[in-house]
């Protein structure tokens, strides 16, 4: 457990900015932490001040200082990180670190928002950026939890940054003692269950948090466009996750085709390879996502609807249903724990009610496709390994087929490894 005063390690390059770590240290400690200062720098310098000098860090690495500064600055970065993320996650491990904050311009960025990435969820964070205004944000928090903050001005110490600077270290400061205050185990709370979710599907999502709930488990909504997909898989991986069920796998869609909602190549893994009971339902598969004026040349010629302003859906074709059969097929033949595949076959999402449009939004067809939507069934049916899918003749957002969910879900759960009921499951 974390000392009474809590610690926010302070992720910087001590050779280009030292005075700006010693005025973020000064921060924290008028915010009543203990400053730690981890020194990123690539190359051999005299300025003090660092808890973990470069050398320190580089030799966690398993570099010397000096052989750094022989390398190119990509190389020399990368071995600079192995270190520091060692050296970082260490004190997390012993309980002795409760935030971090970094500060720097594109490549200070980098290298701070990759060792935060590896800190856990909750574990306050913050970078202070002169690219924290930028599309490239999404690269640098990936899907961690990283608060960024635009530093107005280039780093140097001024009225106008220095009041960025303070502004975030104070905001790292009052989450890190409110972290170190707040003192929950896991045996305080009900298990927690993860419910992927979309506004396509919000109908069955709502009805199954709200059976989950009156039965005493706790839920977590993760929305599917990208973002939230990695964050379940980085959830379940890490044991925050008793279950998951998963109506919402619309991300593997945006996979098979490249779509901007993709979520990696790891969705639908986490809650397998820990062993987790899944429920997986296609919910919103019926169609991937892209930008508005930015559709590649080779869908032009396809069906969509135009969602938003800056969202455009493409409504799945028989090809690409084919696909996501064999790719959910294959995620799931690797699970190490109980799963049940649930497929409504009367509409995988709400759009099943709307008109298709051209690209230029000229209405050309029904959205509503059950042969083409059965084509993913008979693929995965053909690809599984397990004789586990139920097809269901009920549109996904039918009260009775998110009953029929919940229903598996208990089933299955306390045949998971660590599997946990509540009282009023039946």
């Amino acid at each position: 457990m974390s000392a009474a005063k809590p610690t926010v390690a302070i992720l910087m390059t001590m050779d280009t900015k030292a005075e700006e770590a010693l005025f973020v240290a000064s921060c924290l400690e008028k915010a009543g932490t203990t400053p730690w200062i981890v020194d990123l720098s690539l190359m051999p310098h005299e300025n003090k001040g660092a808890d973990i000098t470069g050398v320190d860090v580089a030799r966690a690495g398993g570099h010397s200082w000096d052989a750094l500064a022989k390398m190119d600055r990509r190389t020399a970065s990368d071995a600079m990180l192995e270190g520091a993320i060692k050296v970082v996650q260490g004190r997390v491990e012993e309980g002795l670190l409760d935030g971090a904050i970094g500060l720097g311009g594109a490549n200070g960025t980098t290298m701070g928002c990759a060792i935060m990435r590896t800190l856990p969820y909750l574990l306050p964070k913050a970078m202070v950026s002169t690219v924290a205004a930028t599309a490239a944000v999404q690269w640098y928090v990936g899907d961690s939890d990283i608060a960024m903050f635009p530093s107005i001005g280039d780093i140097t110490l001024n009225r106008i940054t220095r009041t960025a600077i303070e502004n975030a270290a104070f905001g790292v400061a009052a989450a890190a003692v409110n972290r170190v205050g707040r003192i929950v185990t896991p045996a305080d709370q009900p298990p927690l269950i993860g419910v992927s979710s979309f506004g396509g599907t919000a109908r069955c999502v709502d009805r199954v948090v709200e059976r989950l709930e009156a039965l005493g488990y706790e839920t977590i909504l993760f929305h599917a466009s990208g973002m939230g997909g990695r964050a379940l898989e980085r959830l379940a991986r890490e044991g925050e996750l008793a279950g998951v069920i998963d109506v919402t796998t619309h991300e593997l869609t945006d996979f098979v085709v490249d779509g901007v909602y993709s979520a990696g190549g790891e969705r639908l893994t986490g809650a397998g390879a820990m062993g987790l009971p899944q429920i997986v339902v296609p919910g919103a598969t019926d169609h991937s996502n892209f930008w508005a004026g930015q559709v590649p040349e080779a869908f032009l010629g396809r069906e969509f609807v135009r969602f938003n302003a800056q969202n455009l859906l493409m409504r799945t074709n028989a090809e690409e249903f084919e696909a996501l059969g064999r790719e959910v097929a294959k995620r799931l033949n690797a699970a190490k724990g109980p799963f049940r595949v649930l497929i409504p076959t009367a509409g995988y999402s709400e759009h099943t009610k709307r008109r298709t449009q051209d690209v230029d939004e000229n209405e050309i067809g029904d959205w509503n496709q059950p042969e083409t939507d059965a084509v993913f069934a008979t693929s995965l049916a053909a690809n599984l390994d397990a004789d586990v899918i139920e097809i269901l003749p009920m549109h996904i957002n039918d009260a009775a087929f998110a009953d029929a969910c919940v229903a598996a879900f208990l089933e299955i759960i306390g045949a998971a490894p660590g599997g946990a009921r509540t009282s009023g499951a039946a």
